[in-house]
């Protein structure tokens, strides 16, 4: 998805919901993750469609892949990035 001079890629990350999408620049280093991952937690399971493996599965091997540098936006709360959630999240 092009808008200015801005590119985002769609990642496909399921687990909080089955068709879950994150938007990653790579220029500008950023994710908007929506409720995939956040600072210290990450999205909810326990809704109709979610499934706690599949969300792991999305953030370790779609979004950790990024780089540690990434900020992570995600669609409530603080940001953060990559490498501190690897680092830090209880979750993962």
């Amino acid at each position: 998805m092009e808008f200015g001079k801005s590119e985002l890629k769609s990642l496909f990350t399921p687990g909080h919901s089955p068709g879950s999408l994150s938007f990653f620049s790579n220029e500008d280093r950023l994710l908007i993750g929506g409720d995939v991952l956040f600072q210290g937690s990450i999205g909810r399971t326990d809704l109709p469609g979610g499934d706690f493996d599949t969300l792991i599965r999305s953030i370790q091997v779609e979004l950790f892949s990024l780089g540690d540098d990434v900020k992570v936006f995600p669609g409530h709360g603080p940001a953060t990035s990559i490498g501190f959630e690897r680092e830090n999240n209880p979750f993962l």
